[in-house]
């Protein structure tokens, strides 16, 4: 009599199907009191004093919020989001990172640490449809293969606690949700012909810029049955009327839906922006993250004629 012997193997993991963040430590965590130590010495420096606070938990940082609430939306029986540590940090320093993230109870597990190599490739593989660093090479690297990714601010405010069972995200609109065409416009040949062109194609919807797949995402996660965290999402532009209606009619053909839109007009962002208290606010143009930064958490989205 024969016998047949079966081998027991794991199941092949997969993160398909889940919104997949990755963040750099210093995107998560407060470490710019060691980063001052690495920039003044090396990283030899840098890696003894994370070793040293190793039973340290680190403060939150300036994504910590927006992590920590999407993370919320997992449950026992149905893991939507994943969050991975994609960090230029060392294994010894990324130890740290695991405990702080820990000592708050964030469900992270896994990390790719690089040691000061660009760790933007790795991105792939894990299908992100996020990326925050604060390291600008490597954030444009991202969005050049197509992967939304900003630029954190480290100095930003850290996100209001008004909020605590609603993911708030503010994006701007030209060059970030929407393509740069109208923007080019705009720098060509100045405002009218912007409001010109967007009036003769107000049926016309633009097309698509880096963070549209991370709207996507997030209104799909948003639509999942059974949680008790939600998502409210704001348009934040320096567009006005007449060239609102593009805007509008283009998220309409989307089948996109935002819950708030600011048509500023040339306005400050950083004011409308405490009102509205994002757990994390998208911009392209670096004078209205650092006109936000003060208020809110902020990241710049290196994309466009504005960053070429």
């Amino acid at each position: 009599m024969c016998c047949a012997i079966v081998i027991m193997g794991r199941m092949p993991v997969s993160l398909a199907g889940q919104l997949v963040v990755a963040i750099s430590s210093r995107a998560l965590f407060d470490f710019e009191e060691e980063n001052q130590v690495f920039e003044a010495s090396d990283d030899r420096a840098y890696m003894q004093l994370q070793l040293q606070r190793l039973e340290r938990a680190a403060k939150p940082g300036v994504a910590f919020s927006l992590v920590n609430k999407l993370l919320a939306f997992n449950t026992p029986g149905k893991q939507r989001v994943e969050v991975v540590i994609l960090s230029r940090n060392d294994p010894v320093s990324g130890m740290r990172v695991f405990r702080s993230a820990q000592h708050y109870g964030l469900p992270i597990q896994r990390g790719v640490f690089t040691r000061g190599e660009s760790p933007w490739r790795y991105l792939r593989p894990l299908a992100a449809n996020l990326f925050l660093s604060t390291n600008e090479p490597d954030v444009r690297s991202a969005l050049g293969a197509g992967v939304p990714a900003a630029r954190v601010y480290p100095q930003s405010a850290r996100a209001s606690d008004a909020h605590p069972d609603e993911v708030r995200i503010a994006f701007d609109g030209d060059a970030v949700l929407f393509s740069d065409e109208a923007e080019r416009v705009f720098q060509r040949d100045g405002l009218d012909a912007f409001q010109s062109h967007e009036r003769q194609q107000a049926a016309t919807p633009l097309a698509a810029g880096p963070f549209k797949p991370l709207l996507e995402a997030l209104q799909a996660l948003q639509r999942e049955p059974g949680q008790d965290m939600r998502i409210r999402t704001a348009l934040v532009t320096a567009r006005s009327a007449p060239a609102h209606e593009r805007a509008i009619r283009t998220l309409m053909e989307w089948h996109i839906e935002v819950d708030e839109a600011m048509f500023l007009g040339g306005l400050p962002k950083g004011e409308f922006l405490r009102e509205f208290e994002p757990d994390f606010f998208f911009d392209d143009q670096t004078g209205h993250i650092e006109n936000a930064a003060p208020h809110v958490p902020a990241g710049h989205v290196a994309s466009g004629i504005v960053n070429g």
